[in-house]
């Protein structure tokens, strides 16, 4: 059975910072590209951030450069979204995404919240 499960969500300050994990299991987690997606309410879902199966090929949303950082541990079937000096704007619920292919599965998402 395929899951993906977020967490580290939370309230958090304008300025702050969060540190997403996502735990995959069910496949073969190291053949997949892993993203991080997030939607604000009233809003599309948007690419926040991506990372290859070896881990190189990232590419990352401008709203959010130079401030998220993906990573993932192949080891531990998980892949992270460290979130620094984070603006309200940035208020959303955030999904893992694992594609390969043409396959492709969800997490159920992790809210984020930045506000004072």
């Amino acid at each position: 059975q395929v899951q993906l499960v977020e967490s580290g969500g939370g309230l958090v300050q304008p300025g702050g910072s969060r540190r997403l994990s996502c735990a995959a299991s069910g496949f073969s987690f190291n053949t997949y590209r892993m993203s991080w997606y997030r939607q604000a309410p009233g809003k599309e879902r948007e690419l926040v951030a991506g990372i290859a199966s070896t881990g190189g090929k990232i590419n990352y949303a401008d709203s959010v450069k130079g401030r998220f950082t993906i990573s993932r541990d192949n080891a531990k079937n998980t892949v992270y979204l460290q979130m620094n000096s984070l603006k309200p704007e940035d208020t959303a619920v955030y999904f893992c995404n694992a594609v390969r292919y043409d396959l492709f599965y969800w997490g159920q998402g992790t809210q984020v919240t930045v506000s004072s």
